[in-house]
Parts: structure tokens; sequence; C-alpha cells
């Protein structure tokens, strides 16, 4: 596990507390494209599972994902695909 991905997994747990957690660094389907890193991490997609997104629609889960990792979306992160969504979904 790379650095930048043990970073969102430590901030997503820690925010969330989720029952299921999954990131996949897809950076090699972007290599030669704006934003990418020789070495990768810097687009993910992230699988996320938690109560903490009952009651709550699509965008306003993904704007508690963006916050939790607002440090990282401004520097090592160019794209985040997001997936989140309540255990009764997941």
């Amino acid at each position: 596990m790379g650095i930048v991905t043990g970073r969102l997994k430590s901030k997503l747990e820690t925010a969330f507390n989720p029952q299921r957690l999954e990131i996949h660094d897809d950076s090699d389907k972007h290599s030669g494209h704006s934003g990418a890193r020789e070495g990768g991490e810097s687009h993910f997609s992230v699988l996320i599972v938690s109560d903490a997104f009952e009651g709550l629609n699509r965008v306003a889960r993904q704007r508690k994902v963006n916050e939790a990792l607002r440090e990282e979306l401004a520097g090592p992160i160019h794209a985040l695909s997001i997936q989140a969504k309540t255990p009764d979904e997941g």
C-alpha cells in the first residue's frame, strides 16, 4: 500500500467507521494524461459503506467524503471516483 492510499484509508476509517472500504489506485489507467504522476497514486476510486450516509443523497455523501479528504484532494490526488453507500445498499 502506497503512502497516499494509506492516508486515504486512515482518514476514511476515522471519519466514517465503514463496514466496507475498498480503495483502488487507478493511476495506471491514466498514464500520460493530465495530473498523472510517475509512480501512481494520483487517480483513485473508492467504495465506502457506512451508517454515516443514512438519510443523505448521493451529492451530500460525496461532499462528506470530499471534506474528509480535503488535504489530499488539494495535493496528491488528481481524480477521485466515489461510491458512498449505506449498509442496506452496500
